[in-house]
Protein backbone atom coordinates (compact mmCIF):
# COMPACT_ATOMS: atom_id res chain seq x y z
CA UNK A 1 0.00 0.00 0.00
CA UNK A 2 2.76 2.48 0.57
CA UNK A 3 3.57 2.06 -3.17
CA UNK A 4 0.51 3.82 -4.17
CA UNK A 5 0.05 6.47 -2.46
CA UNK A 6 -2.91 7.75 -4.21
CA UNK A 7 -5.00 4.83 -3.27
CA UNK A 8 -3.68 5.49 0.44
CA UNK A 9 -4.83 9.28 -0.09
CA UNK A 10 -7.97 8.52 -1.15
CA UNK A 11 -9.37 5.91 1.51
CA UNK A 12 -8.06 7.62 4.34
CA UNK A 13 -9.97 10.69 3.16
CA UNK A 14 -12.76 8.40 2.34
CA UNK A 15 -12.78 6.54 5.59
CA UNK A 16 -12.13 10.40 7.24
CA UNK A 17 -15.67 11.73 5.19
CA UNK A 18 -17.70 8.31 6.51
CA UNK A 19 -16.51 9.02 9.77
CA UNK A 20 -17.09 12.57 9.77
CA UNK A 21 -20.89 11.93 8.31
CA UNK A 22 -21.69 9.50 10.96
CA UNK A 23 -20.74 11.71 13.61
CA UNK A 24 -22.46 15.21 12.28
CA UNK A 25 -25.24 13.91 10.56
CA UNK A 26 -27.22 13.30 13.94
CA UNK A 27 -26.94 16.60 15.18
CA UNK A 28 -28.98 18.08 12.28
CA UNK A 29 -32.31 16.36 13.52
CA UNK A 30 -31.24 16.62 17.79
CA UNK A 31 -34.36 18.67 18.27
CA UNK A 32 -36.38 15.83 17.79
CA UNK A 33 -35.02 13.79 20.34
CA UNK A 34 -33.98 16.72 23.12
CA UNK A 35 -36.80 16.10 25.97
CA UNK A 36 -38.60 19.24 27.06
CA UNK A 37 -40.05 19.39 30.54
CA UNK A 38 -42.21 22.88 30.57
CA UNK A 39 -43.87 21.96 33.61
CA UNK A 40 -40.54 21.89 35.71
CA UNK A 41 -39.88 23.95 38.43
CA UNK A 42 -36.85 26.14 39.13
CA UNK A 43 -34.85 25.37 42.49
CA UNK A 44 -36.02 27.80 45.40
CA UNK A 45 -33.58 30.24 46.58
CA UNK A 46 -33.66 27.97 49.87
CA UNK A 47 -32.71 24.89 48.17
CA UNK A 48 -30.61 26.14 46.15
CA UNK A 49 -28.48 27.00 48.79
CA UNK A 50 -29.19 23.70 50.16
CA UNK A 51 -27.02 22.25 47.18
CA UNK A 52 -24.85 24.50 47.33
CA UNK A 53 -24.20 23.07 51.48
CA UNK A 54 -24.77 19.56 50.36
CA UNK A 55 -21.74 20.44 47.93
CA UNK A 56 -19.88 21.65 50.17
CA UNK A 57 -19.73 18.93 52.63
CA UNK A 58 -18.70 16.69 50.18
CA UNK A 59 -22.67 14.53 50.58
CA UNK A 60 -22.25 13.59 46.41
CA UNK A 61 -19.08 11.80 47.33
CA UNK A 62 -21.19 8.99 49.66
CA UNK A 63 -24.36 9.62 47.46
CA UNK A 64 -25.52 9.13 43.77
CA UNK A 65 -28.29 10.92 41.99
CA UNK A 66 -28.75 8.64 39.46
CA UNK A 67 -31.32 5.71 39.04
CA UNK A 68 -30.31 3.48 36.47
CA UNK A 69 -33.01 1.73 33.78
CA UNK A 70 -31.52 -1.68 36.12
CA UNK A 71 -35.17 -3.04 37.30
CA UNK A 72 -33.79 -3.75 40.54
CA UNK A 73 -32.74 0.29 41.07
CA UNK A 74 -36.23 1.13 39.67
CA UNK A 75 -37.98 -1.03 42.53
CA UNK A 76 -35.59 0.40 45.08
CA UNK A 77 -35.78 4.49 43.98
CA UNK A 78 -38.23 4.56 41.74
CA UNK A 79 -38.75 5.98 38.36
CA UNK A 80 -34.99 6.09 36.50
CA UNK A 81 -33.06 8.91 35.93
CA UNK A 82 -33.99 11.35 32.83
CA UNK A 83 -31.42 13.61 31.71
CA UNK A 84 -33.80 16.81 31.50
CA UNK A 85 -34.23 16.51 35.11
CA UNK A 86 -30.92 17.73 35.55
CA UNK A 87 -31.36 20.39 33.28
CA UNK A 88 -30.85 23.31 35.65
CA UNK A 89 -28.11 21.30 37.43
CA UNK A 90 -24.66 23.38 37.41
CA UNK A 91 -22.38 21.30 38.69
CA UNK A 92 -24.72 18.59 37.74
CA UNK A 93 -24.64 15.67 40.72
CA UNK A 94 -24.91 12.20 38.99
CA UNK A 95 -22.26 10.24 40.62
CA UNK A 96 -21.03 7.30 40.12
CA UNK A 97 -20.24 5.63 43.69
CA UNK A 98 -22.86 5.08 46.70
CA UNK A 99 -21.40 4.55 50.04
CA UNK A 100 -25.12 5.12 50.56
CA UNK A 101 -28.61 5.30 48.83
CA UNK A 102 -28.95 6.71 45.74
CA UNK A 103 -31.25 10.29 46.39
CA UNK A 104 -32.68 11.52 43.14
CA UNK A 105 -35.91 10.69 44.98
CA UNK A 106 -35.47 11.09 48.10
CA UNK A 107 -38.09 13.99 48.53
CA UNK A 108 -41.09 13.04 50.65
CA UNK A 109 -39.82 9.86 51.45
CA UNK A 110 -39.05 11.20 55.22
CA UNK A 111 -39.90 13.71 57.30
CA UNK A 112 -38.26 16.47 58.13
CA UNK A 113 -37.82 15.75 62.04
CA UNK A 114 -36.52 12.50 60.42
CA UNK A 115 -33.64 13.90 57.82
CA UNK A 116 -32.97 16.89 61.05
CA UNK A 117 -32.18 13.66 63.16
CA UNK A 118 -29.95 11.80 60.38
CA UNK A 119 -28.12 14.96 59.56
CA UNK A 120 -27.22 15.80 63.65
CA UNK A 121 -26.35 12.21 64.60
CA UNK A 122 -26.92 9.67 61.67
CA UNK A 123 -27.06 6.55 64.57
CA UNK A 124 -29.97 7.76 65.84
CA UNK A 125 -32.35 6.40 62.71
CA UNK A 126 -29.67 4.27 60.95
CA UNK A 127 -27.96 2.16 63.63
CA UNK A 128 -25.69 0.60 60.98
CA UNK A 129 -25.07 3.54 59.44
CA UNK A 130 -21.38 5.15 58.59
CA UNK A 131 -22.18 8.48 57.70
CA UNK A 132 -20.58 11.28 60.03
CA UNK A 133 -22.67 13.66 61.82
CA UNK A 134 -23.24 17.43 60.56
CA UNK A 135 -24.15 18.98 64.15
CA UNK A 136 -22.93 22.47 63.08
CA UNK A 137 -25.61 22.64 60.50
CA UNK A 138 -28.27 23.34 63.03
CA UNK A 139 -26.25 26.28 64.20
CA UNK A 140 -25.29 27.42 61.44
CA UNK A 141 -27.19 30.91 60.45
CA UNK A 142 -27.63 30.65 56.62
CA UNK A 143 -26.23 33.96 55.30
CA UNK A 144 -28.36 35.17 52.38
CA UNK A 145 -27.01 37.98 51.63
CA UNK A 146 -25.62 36.59 48.39
CA UNK A 147 -28.36 34.90 47.34
CA UNK A 148 -29.55 37.50 44.31
CA UNK A 149 -25.75 36.88 43.30
CA UNK A 150 -26.32 33.48 43.26
CA UNK A 151 -29.86 33.36 41.06
CA UNK A 152 -28.07 35.81 38.75
CA UNK A 153 -24.92 34.30 37.77
CA UNK A 154 -27.14 30.90 37.35
CA UNK A 155 -29.22 32.79 34.94
CA UNK A 156 -26.11 33.74 32.97
CA UNK A 157 -25.72 29.66 32.35
CA UNK A 158 -29.57 29.30 31.51
CA UNK A 159 -31.63 28.83 34.18
CA UNK A 160 -34.78 30.75 33.90
CA UNK A 161 -34.80 33.11 36.91
CA UNK A 162 -36.67 36.04 36.45
CA UNK A 163 -35.91 39.10 38.02
CA UNK A 164 -38.39 39.31 40.65
CA UNK A 165 -36.89 36.06 42.02
CA UNK A 166 -33.43 37.26 42.03
CA UNK A 167 -35.05 40.70 43.40
CA UNK A 168 -36.66 38.89 46.25
CA UNK A 169 -33.92 35.84 46.89
CA UNK A 170 -33.11 36.26 50.45
CA UNK A 171 -36.75 36.97 51.28
CA UNK A 172 -38.51 34.42 49.78
CA UNK A 173 -35.52 31.98 51.48
CA UNK A 174 -36.62 32.83 54.45
CA UNK A 175 -40.21 32.80 53.69
CA UNK A 176 -39.47 29.09 53.08
CA UNK A 177 -38.55 28.04 56.19
CA UNK A 178 -41.15 30.19 58.27
CA UNK A 179 -45.09 28.84 57.27
CA UNK A 180 -46.92 31.90 58.72
CA UNK A 181 -45.11 34.44 57.45
CA UNK A 182 -46.19 36.99 54.42
CA UNK A 183 -42.95 36.11 52.71
CA UNK A 184 -44.31 32.25 52.33
CA UNK A 185 -47.00 33.73 50.71
CA UNK A 186 -45.00 35.70 47.85
CA UNK A 187 -42.91 32.56 47.64
CA UNK A 188 -45.87 30.36 46.39
CA UNK A 189 -46.88 33.03 43.83
CA UNK A 190 -43.31 32.93 42.51
CA UNK A 191 -42.41 29.44 41.99
CA UNK A 192 -45.80 27.70 42.45
CA UNK A 193 -48.41 26.36 44.87
CA UNK A 194 -46.92 22.91 45.18
CA UNK A 195 -43.51 24.46 46.75
CA UNK A 196 -42.90 23.08 49.74
CA UNK A 197 -43.06 25.79 52.82
CA UNK A 198 -41.96 24.55 56.10
CA UNK A 199 -40.13 24.96 59.38
CA UNK A 200 -37.34 22.43 58.47
CA UNK A 201 -35.71 22.25 61.49
CA UNK A 202 -38.56 23.14 63.91
CA UNK A 203 -37.07 26.12 64.79
CA UNK A 204 -39.09 28.59 62.88
CA UNK A 205 -38.17 32.07 63.81
CA UNK A 206 -34.21 31.05 62.71
CA UNK A 207 -33.03 30.51 59.12
CA UNK A 208 -30.15 27.82 59.62
CA UNK A 209 -28.00 25.37 56.99
CA UNK A 210 -30.21 22.34 58.17
CA UNK A 211 -33.25 24.30 56.88
CA UNK A 212 -31.38 24.84 53.42
CA UNK A 213 -30.51 21.22 52.90
CA UNK A 214 -33.39 19.76 54.51
CA UNK A 215 -35.66 21.90 52.26
CA UNK A 216 -33.21 20.58 49.27
CA UNK A 217 -33.00 16.99 50.02
CA UNK A 218 -37.39 17.22 50.02
CA UNK A 219 -37.39 18.71 46.37
CA UNK A 220 -35.19 15.99 44.86
CA UNK A 221 -36.92 14.36 42.63
CA UNK A 222 -39.78 16.84 42.77
CA UNK A 223 -39.41 19.17 40.22
CA UNK A 224 -41.26 17.77 37.93
CA UNK A 225 -43.62 14.45 37.16
CA UNK A 226 -41.28 11.70 36.62
CA UNK A 227 -43.69 8.97 35.60
CA UNK A 228 -45.23 11.67 32.20
CA UNK A 229 -41.21 12.27 31.53
CA UNK A 230 -40.80 8.77 31.02
CA UNK A 231 -43.37 8.21 29.11
CA UNK A 232 -42.70 11.09 26.63
CA UNK A 233 -39.02 9.33 27.03
CA UNK A 234 -40.07 5.96 25.71
CA UNK A 235 -42.38 8.19 22.75
CA UNK A 236 -39.39 9.62 21.53
CA UNK A 237 -37.01 6.95 21.29
CA UNK A 238 -39.69 4.95 19.14
CA UNK A 239 -40.31 2.62 22.25
CA UNK A 240 -38.07 0.31 21.31
CA UNK A 241 -35.58 0.57 24.11
CA UNK A 242 -35.66 -2.74 25.88
CA UNK A 243 -34.48 -0.97 29.37
CA UNK A 244 -37.37 1.92 29.29
CA UNK A 245 -40.25 -0.65 28.96
CA UNK A 246 -38.63 -3.17 31.23
CA UNK A 247 -37.87 -0.49 33.55
CA UNK A 248 -41.83 1.31 33.30
CA UNK A 249 -43.39 -2.45 33.60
Amino acid sequence: MERHTMVLSIGIIAAASIGGIVEIAPLFTIDETVQDAPTMRLYTPLEQAGRDIYMREGCYACHSQMIRTLRDEVERYGPYSLAVESQYDHPMLWGSKRTGPDLARIGGKYSDEWHAAHLLNPRAVSPQSNMPAYPWLASTRLDTRNFSGRLRALRSVGVPYTDEMIENAARDASGQAMPDSDASLALAERYGEATTISSFDNVPRELTELDAVIAYLQILGGLVDPVELMAEDVELSGGSGTSNQEATE
